[in-house]
């Protein structure tokens, strides 16, 4: 287990490291003694956990920013126009909801059991609680003072809950577990349990339906939920979304083409971006827009 963290841990790193020095182009030579690894098993070690090699998401690093600064437009009219535009598989194929009752919201949660574990992904810890019906919480950590802050929240929001710590054992968390390592479709659908005004269900339900490397703003979720005028509202309750990842809210954008903020950090959502450009793009599509790069 502690050889695995060692891995996502390097891993992560070398995601960042791309992010941040994408200007100087870093083959895989240099990207693999930054690892203290030997190039040949950095490049195994890279695609087995991003699912692109070192050179793809390279490529699709260089050819965000380059659309950020080159094209005075959004990021998704700039894709547009390149002909990039991810094809990536609606989320809502695979992912299933239901709210919780507000009886049992009320009572703080009395009869209601919540499993809870920290998982392993390539972009950091996360910290998954779930019930019987589905997962209710799922957000990123990086301290393990930031996750017993965000455990005792939880708890004061469902004081009267049996709190159980699941300890890998738990098939709900494993199938999560999985998804966000493999990023293969789960063999069924991943069931959340979500608690929101019916607003903030709507907003969220509309994340959903973003494609995999695809972005939106908030005018467009606004107007696709049928509130051309509550942009502001939007925004606001996606910066509510409990459930990171599952419920997309990194894909959503600002009108200007800028990232935007992100509750998880805004570096995070602007590597998630990237990743997931990388992964609904063919290299041959984003190489020939950076030239031959050894990585």
């Amino acid at each position: 287990m502690v050889f695995q963290e060692k891995q996502y841990k390097l891993i992560q790193n070398s995601i960042e490291y791309i992010v941040n020095h994408y200007e100087t182009q870093p083959n895989l030579e240099t990207l693999a003694s930054l690892s203290g690894l030997s190039p040949s098993h950095f490049q195994k070690l890279f695609l087995s956990y991003v699912g692109v090699s070192p050179k793809q998401f390279l490529a699709s690093v260089t050819i965000t920013h380059a659309k950020r600064i080159v094209k005075k437009r959004p990021i998704l009219d700039t894709s547009y126009d390149l002909g990039l535009s991810g094809t990536g598989r609606l989320h809502d194929l695979f992912i299933k909801w239901e709210g919780m009752t507000p009886g049992v919201y009320k009572s703080g949660g009395k009869g209601l059991s919540l499993f809870f574990e920290t998982i392993q992904t390539i972009f950091g810890e996360m910290f998954i609680v779930s019930s019987e019906i589905g997962v209710q919480s799922l957000q990123f950590v990086s301290s393990h003072e930031e996750k017993g802050i965000l455990l005792q929240s939880l708890k004061e929001e469902f004081p009267n809950a049996d709190w159980i710590e699941s300890n890998g054992n738990r098939d709900l968390h494993k199938t999560v577990k999985e998804y966000l390592q493999t990023f293969n479709p789960p063999n069924k659908k991943i069931q959340l349990s979500l608690v929101g005004t019916p607003f903030q269900l709507k907003v969220w339900q509309s994340l959903l339906k973003i494609p995999m490397g695809e972005y939106r703003n908030y005018g467009e979720i606004a107007k696709s939920i049928g509130a051309p005028k509550a942009s502001r509202a939007v925004g606001s309750a996606i910066g509510k979304n409990p459930i990171a990842f599952l419920i997309p809210c990194h894909r959503v954008i600002q009108s200007s083409g800028l990232f935007g903020g992100y509750r998880w950090d805004p570096k995070r959502k602007e590597i998630l971006l990237i990743w997931e450009n990388a992964k609904t793009n063919s290299i041959e599509s984003l190489s020939h827009l950076v030239g031959d790069q050894r990585v």
